[in-house]
């Protein structure tokens, strides 16, 4: 479901954008995620592609804030190549969060291109 565009994003949405963009420049990974849970409290992590444990940056966000008590989640930003939240990362937001939550996807320079909600 489309949601407001990127001309229309909130300052708490653009802090997300540039702790994401910030978390996937500090290691280089492929994808970087912000999330802010439902006390405002935000989350920020990159692809973590290890031997032995493989996470996308949002499934890396959503487990941060699962473990830090998160009870929900109001928005996520993911930055990088995507356009589309793959099945696993969609079923990771809508576990604790359930629909609702706006997702914005932006480039690698910070550009949000789209908004849906989950």
């Amino acid at each position: 479901m489309p949601d407001p565009g990127p001309d229309e994003l909130s300052a708490e949405d653009a802090k997300l954008v540039t702790l994401a963009r910030a978390t996937r420049a500090r290691v280089g990974a492929a994808e970087g995620a912000a999330v802010r849970d439902l006390d405002g409290r935000t989350y920020a992590a990159a692809t973590v592609d290890l031997r032995s444990l493989q996470l996308s940056a949002v499934q890396s966000c959503v487990a941060m804030a699962v473990a830090s008590g998160a009870r929900g989640l109001e928005a996520c930003v993911v930055l990088g190549a995507a356009s589309s939240l793959v099945e696993p990362d969609h079923r990771a937001l809508t576990d604790l969060a359930g629909t609702g939550v706006v997702v914005h996807f932006a480039d690698e320079r910070g550009t949000v291109v789209m908004s849906v909600t989950t």
